[in-house]
C-alpha cells in the first residue's frame, strides 16, 4: 500500500483523534476530560467586574436590538414594548443567578450538573437539545455578522451592491450576501480557538466599544427626528385582546433571548472566584438590557419617520445612511459585537455540551470547531430572519424546552435536595444519580406535562396553515408556563415519591474529593473510589450506607 494511502487510513482511525490523557480528577474511566472536570482553584478567576463586562458585552448585540425593534413591527408602541422588555429581563436575571450560583458553588458545567436532576442518561436529552439550539443561534449570529461585513465593504467599495445575483429570489440571500457570510465566518473562526479563561478580555473590549457606538446612534436618531415627532409620537397599531396576547408573546420572546444562558450559565459561573462574584447579575442584566433595547426602539422609531418603514434590523437602517465613514465604523462595531456574543453564548456553550457527548474525543475547542462547521453551514439563518414575525416565532419556539429545563434544575437543587448534592457521583453512570436505568422519571413527567400542551403552538408557528384555535395562546407564554408548571410537577413528584438514594447529609464537592485523596496520599479518582467501595461490599458481604458507597469522603 502506498505511503500516502497508509497516512490517510491512519488519519481516519478513531484512536488517532483520541485526546491525550491528562491528569484529571474524573477522566480515568472515560466519563470526563480536562474541560469537563470541576474547575480547579487556580482557574477560578472571574470577578464581579468580569460578569459586569460579560453582560454589557452580551446586551450590546444585534439580537437584543432586533428583538426590541421587531416588537414595533408587530404593532406594539415603545410604551408597551419597553416595560415588557424590562419585565422579561428582570425575571430571567433571577433565574440566571439561581442556576449560576449552582455553578459557582460546585464549579461544574451545565452538562454534568444536569445529571443530578434528570438522571445520568436522560440528561443527554437536555444536553443534545442545548447543542442544537446553540448551533441555531451560532448560525443566526453569523448571518448577522455577515450583514455587518456587507455594510463595511459597501462603504469601501460601493459597487458590491451591483454584483449580479445568481441565486433564486426565494433563497432569502444573494450571491454577495453569501460572499459576506463566508468572509465573516473566516474572520470569526480564530476567536473560537481561545480558551474560556482568555475570552473574558474580549468581553471587556466589546463592553467598552459597543455602548459608545449605540449612544452615538441614539443621539443621531434624536437629532434627525426629535422625540416629540418620532419616538413619543409612535403609538400601537393593535388593540384589545390582540394587544394583550402580542404583549405576552413579546414578553416570552424577551425571556427566550437568554433562556439558553439561564440553563447553561454554570458553564461560566464555574470560573467565579466565589459565589458572591456572580451575585451582581440580577442588578446588571435588567438595567443594561433595557437600556440597550431602548436604543433599538429609539433608532427604529426615527427610522420609521425618515424612511417610511420599520427597519427592525439596524444594519438595514445603516444601509440607508449617506455617510460611508459612519456606516463603516458603525458596522465594524456591530461585527465586533456579534463575534463576542457568538463565541460566549453559542460556540462555547456548544463546545461545553459536546464534551459530555464524546469526552474521549471532544474538548471545548474541538466542540467549537464542530459548531463552526455544522452550525455555520448546515443551517439556513437567512430563512429564520426573513421577517420580524419569523424572528419572534423562532424565539418563542425553543422556549418550550428551556423553561422546563431551568425549572427542574432550580427546583431539584434548591428545594428538593437543598444544595446537598454529590459532585463525584455526577461523573459515575452507576452512581446515586442513575435513578431508574439512568432516567429520573419525575423529570420525564414534568417535561411531558409542559411540552405536550405547547407543542401544537410550535407546529402552528412553523406552519400557520395548521389550525389549532386558542391553543396558540399557550404557546405565546411557553417559557413561563413551562418553567412554573415543570417546577411544581417536579417538586410534587419528588416529595411524594422521593429518590432516597440521591439524598446526602451535606454537600460533597470535588474539592472534598481532592482533599481526601491528598490526606490518604493517593491520586485515585473518586469514580475509581466508588468502584472500589462497591467491590469491597460484594467481597465482604457487608452493606454500606448510601453516603459511604458513593464516595470515600468521611
Amino acid at each position: 500500500m502506498p505511503l500516502k494511502a497508509i497516512d490517510t487510513v491512519d488519519f481516519l482511525r478513531p484512536s488517532k483523534w483520541a485526546l491525550e490523557p491528562e491528569g484529571t480528577t474524573f477522566a480515568n474511566r472515560g466519563w470526563s476530560n480536562k474541560d469537563m472536570d470541576p474547575v480547579p482553584p487556580r482557574l477560578r478567576s472571574w470577578t464581579a467586574w468580569n460578569y459586569v463586562a460579560y453582560w454589557i458585552s452580551d446586551a450590546t448585540n444585534v439580537a437584543i436590538w432586533e428583538l426590541a425593534s421587531s416588537m414595533l413591527a408587530t404593532g406594539l408602541s415603545w410604551r408597551q414594548a419597553l416595560p415588557c422588555i424590562a419585565a422579561g429581563y428582570a425575571i430571567i436575571s433571577v433565574v440566571i443567578v439561581m442556576t449560576g450560583t449552582i455553578g459557582a458553588r460546585l464549579h461544574i458545567a451545565f452538562p454534568v450538573l444536569n445529571r443530578s436532576s434528570f438522571g445520568f442518561w436522560f440528561s443527554y436529552f437536555t444536553v443534545f437539545s442545548r447543542v442544537i439550539l446553540a448551533m441555531f443561534w451560532f448560525s443566526i449570529q453569523t448571518y448577522i455578522g455577515s450583514q455587518a461585513i456587507y455594510q463595511m465593504l459597501k462603504a469601501i467599495w460601493p459597487s458590491i451592491a451591483k454584483l449580479p445575483n445568481h441565486l433564486p429570489s426565494n433563497a432569502n440571500i444573494t450571491s454577495s450576501g453569501l460572499l459576506c457570510y463566508t468572509l465573516y465566518w473566516i474572520i470569526q473562526f480564530p476567536f473560537m480557538l481561545l480558551s474560556p479563561h482568555k475570552i473574558r478580555w474580549l468581553f471587556l473590549v466589546k463592553g467598552i466599544v459597543l455602548p459608545i457606538c449605540w449612544l452615538a446612534m441614539v443621539i443621531w436618531a434624536f437629532v434627525r427626528v426629535p422625540p416629540s415627532a418620532g419616538l413619543f409620537a409612535q403609538h400601537a397599531t393593535i388593540s384589545g385582546s390582540q394587544l394583550t396576547w402580542s404583549w405576552l408573546s413579546a414578553l416570552n420572546s424577551a425571556l427566550g433571548v437568554y433562556a439558553t444562558l439561564s440553563v447553561n450559565i454554570p458553564d461560566f459561573t464555574r470560573y467565579a472566584k466565589n459565589e458572591q462574584a456572580q451575585f451582581v447579575q440580577p442588578l446588571v442584566i435588567p438595567i443594561i438590557f433595557t437600556l440597550s433595547s431602548f436604543a433599538g426602539i429609539a433608532v427604529t422609531s426615527a427610522g420609521i419617520r425618515l424612511y417610511g418603514e420599520v427597519l427592525w434590523n439596524p444594519l438595514l437602517l445603516i444601509d440607508r445612511w449617506d455617510s460611508r465613514a459612519a456606516a463603516f465604523f458603525a458596522s465594524l462595531t456591530f461585527m465586533i459585537a456579534t463575534i463576542g456574543t457568538n463565541i460566549s453564548a453559542n460556540s462555547l456553550s456548544a463546545g461545553n455540551d459536546m464534551t459530555v457527548l464524546l469526552p474521549k474525543y471532544i474538548n471545548i475547542r474541538r466542540g467549537q470547531i464542530i459548531c463552526a462547521f455544522i452550525g455555520g453551514w448546515a443551517l439556513c439563518p437567512w430563512d429564520i430572519l426573513a421577517s420580524a414575525q419569523g424572528f419572534l416565532n423562532f424565539m418563542n419556539g425553543y422556549t418550550i424546552f428551556l423553561g422546563p429545563f431551568a425549572g427542574i434544575m432550580i427546583t431539584d437543587f434548591w428545594l428538593v435536595h437543598r444544595g446537598r448534592v454529590d459532585v463525584p457521583a455526577m461523573y459515575d453512570p452507576s452512581g446515586r444519580y442513575r435513578y431508574t436505568h439512568g432516567f429520573n422519571w419525575r423529570a420525564v413527567v414534568a417535561m411531558l406535562v409542559t411540552i405536550g400542551p405547547t407543542m401544537p403552538g410550535l407546529i402552528h408557528s412553523i406552519n400557520p396553515a395548521v389550525n389549532i384555535g386558542n391553543a396558540t395562546h399557550l404557546f405565546d407564554i411557553a417559557w413561563m408556563y413551562g418553567f412554573f408548571v415543570a417546577s411544581v410537577v417536579y417538586y410534587l413528584t419528588s416529595v411524594v415519591f422521593p429518590a432516597q438514594e440521591t439524598y446526602v447529609d451535606k454537600l460533597i464537592s470535588a474539592d472534598n474529593a481532592l482533599q481526601t485523596d491528598a490526606l490518604h496520599g493517593t491520586s485515585t479518582s473518586p469514580i475509581d473510589t466508588v468502584a472500589s467501595c462497591k467491590d469491597t461490599e460484594k467481597t465482604q458481604g457487608a452493606g454500606l450506607s448510601v453516603e459511604a458507597s458513593s464516595t470515600r469522603i468521611p
